[in-house]
């Protein structure tokens, strides 16, 4: 053993910008139970409370709620098959995203070792950057690390700190 798991709820729009993220849960900790615990659960039980329809998309480990449409377990005839088949389709993007999210920052593919309070900040901090990133269109594979050089052009290696930043800035970026 020896390894901590952090469970992190995510809500992703049409457009696979994050909307919520909740990086926080020891792994262990059931997708169901997060929900309950968090702001987004308060603010759409309210919503329900004021007669304002919005959904959510969840699989099949969430309890289907007035706001929270799960797929049918055992559709029953042609108009449950069809949800279904949107329901899959729709929440796909919410798969894609994550792979986005996991391809742009390569540290959240794999064990991130750092104490459990800062990989929760880590996975915020990729959050944030993942959406400012798609609000910019930046494409992910703009930058081929393996075929950056060891050093900048114009290093020489007698720059001081700020010197040596401006020239990795005009270089690599």
């Amino acid at each position: 053993m020896g390894y901590h798991s952090i469970n992190t709820q995510i809500m992703f729009d049409a457009n696979c910008l994050i909307r919520d993220i909740v990086p926080r849960w020891p792994g262990a900790v059931h997708d169901a139970r997060i929900l309950r615990q968090s702001g987004l659960h308060q603010i759409m039980e309210q919503n329900i409370v004021h007669d304002q329809h919005q959904y959510l998309l969840g699989d099949s480990g969430y309890l289907c709620k007035r706001w929270l449409l799960t797929p049918f377990m055992n559709p029953a005839d042609e108009h449950q098959l069809i949800y279904n088949r949107a329901h899959k389709r729709t929440r796909s993007v919410v798969e894609r995203s994550i792979g986005i999210l996991k391809r742009r920052w390569a540290i959240l593919h794999n064990e991130i070792r750092l104490h459990p309070l800062k990989s929760c900040k880590v996975i915020l901090s990729c959050a944030v950057l993942h959406n400012i990133c798609n609000m910019r269109n930046l494409p992910m594979d703009s930058l081929d690390i393996d075929a950056l050089p060891d050093h900048p052009e114009n290093y020489h290696g007698n720059e001081d700190g700020l010197r040596y930043r401006n020239v990795v800035a005009n270089t690599f970026f």
